[in-house]
């Protein structure tokens, strides 16, 4: 803690939200800023596995040149989209745009893309200095590419129970406020689910975690609603909420936290948030 101001007992402590593939990296940056962090995750991930999800995932894996832009909605949403996809004499002749809502999922996709001989010039993504990193602020960007006859593939995931079986329809949910825009303007809008999603199965020692006073990090609603659907009696007001996006800030406000804060949700972002809440409330 060496270098910073004090730190209430009751904020020392940050609660790490993401999926486990990507709280690694976030914790560790936490605790090298003094914050002492531990990973909860509030969301598992994983490959979809009910059959008319893959059945329809594999089908646009192997065609996705066919689009004209694809939207991707997270990092996780490139992953395990490109796991599948296999170079071709022919991919770089498409012409194809990729949009992201944000840095880091355009991060991973620049990455994927080099792996098929595709550069970054590809990418569509708002401006990094945007006040948000999200479809609002993309909209922007890619509005132009949205006419009739265009085709967008978005690729998201699909919230499924424990056992893999999707709640609610199989292409997934997400983004639809840009999809809507775009058929607005006469695009052909498509999806896909390129990963499922579920409720963390907790630990004894994930429950005795979050009964500490702590300051979470949410960077989806979603997550913010398994943690009342795992604790659905706790007292959330002495807690703290560090949100990437006004509309999660929301739903920890209704979940019973009253001091909510918004963050973009980069990691840089996060931590130079996080270092305005360091001195005491």
């Amino acid at each position: 803690m060496a270098g910073h101001a004090a730190v209430p007992s009751r904020w020392s402590r940050v609660i790490v939200t993401r999926p486990a593939g990507e709280a690694g990296a976030w914790v560790a940056a936490l605790q090298a800023r003094g914050w002492e962090a531990h990973s909860l995750p509030l969301i598992d991930i994983g490959a979809p596995r009910d059959p008319q999800v893959l059945a329809r995932l594999r089908d646009v894996q192997a065609r996705w040149s066919h689009w004209d832009a694809l939207m991707f909605v997270s990092t996780a949403a490139v992953q395990h989209f490109f796991d599948g996809v296999v170079p071709d004499a022919g991919t770089h002749r498409a012409g194809t745009r990729f949009w992201a809502p944000g840095p880091g999922t355009a991060r991973t996709l620049s990455v994927a893309l080099q792996r098929l001989g595709l550069g970054p010039e590809r990418i569509d993504q708002p401006p990094a200095d945007a006040l948000q990193f999200d479809s609002e602020h993309l909209w922007p960007v890619v509005s132009s590419q949205a006419k009739p006859g265009a085709r967008l593939l978005v690729v998201r995931g699909v919230s499924t129970s424990a056992d893999g079986v999707p709640m609610g329809g199989t292409e997934g949910s997400g983004r639809e406020w840009l999809m809507e825009q775009c058929r607005a303007r006469g695009a052909a809008v498509e999806a896909c689910a390129a990963y499922e999603r579920h409720a963390h199965r907790w630990t004894p020692s994930d429950r005795a975690l979050a009964e500490q006073d702590a300051l979470w990090l949410f960077s989806s609603s979603e997550a913010v609603a398994h943690l009342r659907t795992a604790m659905p009696a706790a007292d959330w007001s002495r807690a703290g909420a560090l949100c990437t996006h006004e509309r999660i800030a929301a739903a920890a406000r209704a979940a019973g936290f009253v001091h909510v804060y918004t963050s973009r949700p980069s990691l840089p972002d996060v931590l130079v948030a996080l270092e305005s809440v360091r001195s005491p409330i």
